[in-house]
């Protein structure tokens, strides 16, 4: 997807977001839930004018800080490299913002029948099974990717930890479907709890292959 395709579209969704919550003022309460625990139960509220134009406006600057922190990073021909893949991450990452915001918009005027945890798996499954691809053709820049100190000072071992988190990633969005099937805590267990562990493990195994590469 090049860049300029990736623009149109991305500002589209963000519009067509706006609009929508602009459609919907009236119907919707002073104050609108904003956060849910992890058994689904609404634990946080932001005014209506926040409510509509938070997300849209967070996936804006994300969309921004996208576009131009790679273009003036000292690696950015590397992201070159993966640029289209890249600029497909940006529309995913911005229609799952906006597809969060949607079901805000539908929860507030009282469509609660739906478990909120249940709606949102599946599409985060779907972001981090795309992420691990994207891992796959990444190449070492200071934007995007498993940054640690190990990564960014060597090829090799930023190619062989992306190898690994990519398949890990992989999982934890497989793991994300599975969770929907249950919800609330459950589905913390089977997602997060991994994806933590994995984070965590990502960072060791850098650092051991740093070492192994400066013992050779």
């Amino acid at each position: 997807m090049s860049t300029r395709t990736t623009t149109t579209v991305v500002l589209l969704m963000i519009v067509a977001a706006t609009f929508a919550g602009l459609l919907l003022w009236n119907r919707l309460p002073e104050q609108m839930a904003s956060h849910w625990n992890i058994n689904d139960q609404v634990d946080g509220y932001v005014s209506r004018f926040w409510g509509l134009f938070m997300l849209p406006l967070i996936s804006l600057g994300m969309f921004l800080l996208f576009l131009i922190i790679p273009n003036i990073g000292p690696l950015k021909v590397n992201i070159a490299q993966f640029r289209e893949v890249f600029n497909l991450f940006i529309t995913l990452i911005t229609g799952f913002m906006l597809y969060i915001h949607a079901l805000t918009l539908l929860w507030s005027p009282g469509y609660t029948s739906f478990g909120m945890s249940r709606a949102i798996l599946p599409a985060l499954g779907l972001l981090f099974i795309f992420i691990g691809t994207m891992l796959r053709k990444a190449k070492r820049n200071f934007f995007i990717g498993i940054r640690t100190p190990w990564t960014l000072s060597s090829d090799k071992v930023w190619d062989e930890t992306h190898r690994l988190g990519a398949v890990l990633f992989m999982i934890s969005g497989a793991l994300a479907f599975i969770g929907a099937f249950f919800g609330g805590t459950t589905a913390f267990w089977l997602f997060f709890v991994p994806l933590m562990g994995s984070a965590v493990f990502l960072v060791i195994y850098s650092y051991v292959l740093y070492k192994q590469e400066a013992k050779s």
